[in-house]
């Protein structure tokens, strides 16, 4: 089975290398990273043949919420090195760029035996850790032979690919034995993963780390350069600030559309659209400004100005969580349309009224949770969008009860860190501190 899974990736590439091709050449994708995703890894990252832990974080999502472990991992295994994998480019650009504690970042390596094992014996892992629903087969087989101890963190089996796993249940049975402890977010899921063949001594449920991964506003030591977006929007305290958050094709018409209600009531109301692709960029300001907008991009706005434009295109990577700050009221994109939805913790932990569509698959749990605390609100079409928006932005009281409510939920959810680490470490055992020669601290 394990020859036909290859055979089928091999196929796959091969029907899909000219669209490939086409995106490479177009948005200047996989150029840059073809080398590391078949294995060859620069001279200079793993020198000493170090061994070391290895975590994979697909996209930008996963990243962040691995953000959640990394203190406690390079405390409690100082003599590892902590290696982190991406598989999208802005995933790759958020970990080289926010993320302390990794002492290297790479491209996920195809999944064919051999790639996967020219990878395993440059990054050397003692443990590898998949964030989410990241299964790799190959992988996960040579991570097997080589002594490697596996697990998947954070899990999640979203309501619409969990029949997929079934058609395949009798060869992810075979995958998933090699997987060493499972961490699923909710009972749901747990009970799924054994459904599709995990052992069900090796499940057990820690919650989400996503709610772990987000930093109180406040807290952090480095709140001060991690706000530098803000410079770019001193807002005045009595203008409507709307935040389209991660959209996607389809969406935009409809936030437009809302966008011209509000305006025709709050002549000085501000929309800042955050594409979720890169690449949709042009796009997205040429139909903003089609509508006749006055439009500009985040890169070229001024310093310690307000915007006076109509409408802001968020072109940077990295930035979106912080810009929360200053909406009045967030609309959470990949909703409206059926890709799945995304995520509305960001916004929740700065106590912001929240608005996502009907297709919130991949977070079913999450939307469920804050739609029964009336920590948010769900439309279903964008005329309802179009309604609730305005509502909102007319109601401060209602604006103030539901992000209360989304920030609450955010502390009272918070724990699944502490579980998540005590199951690493009956996997690989911390180092003895007092083993463990550390280098000198520069003062």
């Amino acid at each position: 089975m394990y020859m036909f899974y290859s055979v089928v990736i091999v196929a796959f590439f091969a029907v899909m290398s000219p669209s490939l091709l086409y995106q490479a050449v177009r948005y200047r994708k996989y150029i840059g990273s073809l080398s590391q995703r078949l294995g060859y890894l620069p001279i200079s990252f793993n020198l000493d043949a170090d061994e070391s832990i290895w975590i994979h974080a697909v996209s930008v999502g996963e990243v962040l919420t691995a953000r959640a472990l990394l203190p406690e991992l390079r405390e409690r295994y100082p003599k590892l090195r902590l290696f982190l994998s991406t598989t999208t480019m802005t995933g790759q650009q958020i970990a080289r760029n926010n993320l302390q504690y990794v002492d290297e970042v790479f491209y996920f390596p195809f999944d064919l035996s051999f790639i996967v094992n020219r990878t395993l014996k440059l990054v050397k892992p003692r443990l590898f850790i998949m964030m989410e629903t990241e299964i790799w087969p190959n992988l996960l087989r040579a991570c097997d032979r080589a002594g490697v101890k596996t697990m998947l963190v954070n899990g999640r089996i979203s309501s619409r690919s969990y029949p997929r796993y079934q058609l395949a249940r009798p060869f992810f049975r075979r995958v998933l034995r090699h997987v060493d402890r499972f961490c699923m977010q909710s009972d749901e899921s747990a009970r799924r993963v054994v459904d599709i063949g995990a052992d069900r001594d090796r499940v057990m449920v820690t919650g989400s780390l996503k709610f772990d991964s987000l930093e109180i506003p406040g807290t952090s030591p480095g709140d001060r350069g991690s706000n530098r977006v803000l410079r770019y929007f001193r807002m005045s305290p009595d203008r409507p600030v709307l935040i389209a958050a991660s959209t996607l094709k389809g969406e935009e018409d409809a936030i437009l559309e809302a966008f011209q209600r509000i305006r025709a009531t709050m002549t000085n109301a501000l929309l800042i659209i955050a594409p979720r692709k890169p690449q949709r960029f042009d796009d997205v300001e040429r139909l903003a400004r089609r509508g006749g907008w006055n439009v500009a991009r985040r890169s070229e706005l001024r310093v310690d100005a307000e915007p006076r434009q109509d409408v802001v295109v968020l072109d940077t990577i990295g930035e979106l969580a912080q810009l929360y700050q200053v909406a009045t009221a967030v609309f959470v994109g990949g909703s409206l349309v059926d890709s799945g939805g995304h995520n509305i913790l960001e916004p929740a932990v700065f106590g912001k009224p929240i608005v996502f569509g009907p297709y919130m698959h991949n977070f079913a749990e999450i939307a469920r949770t804050f739609l029964d605390n009336d920590a948010a609100i769900q439309v279903r079409t964008g005329r309802e969008l179009d309604t609730v928006l305005l509502g909102l932005l007319g109601d401060p009281v209602r604006r103030a009860r539901l992000g209360a409510a989304a920030r609450a939920l955010v502390e009272a959810n918070r724990g699944a860190r502490i579980k998540t680490l005590s199951a690493i470490a009956q996997l690989l055992p911390p180092d003895d501190p007092a083993n463990v020669v550390r280098p000198f601290r520069r003062v």
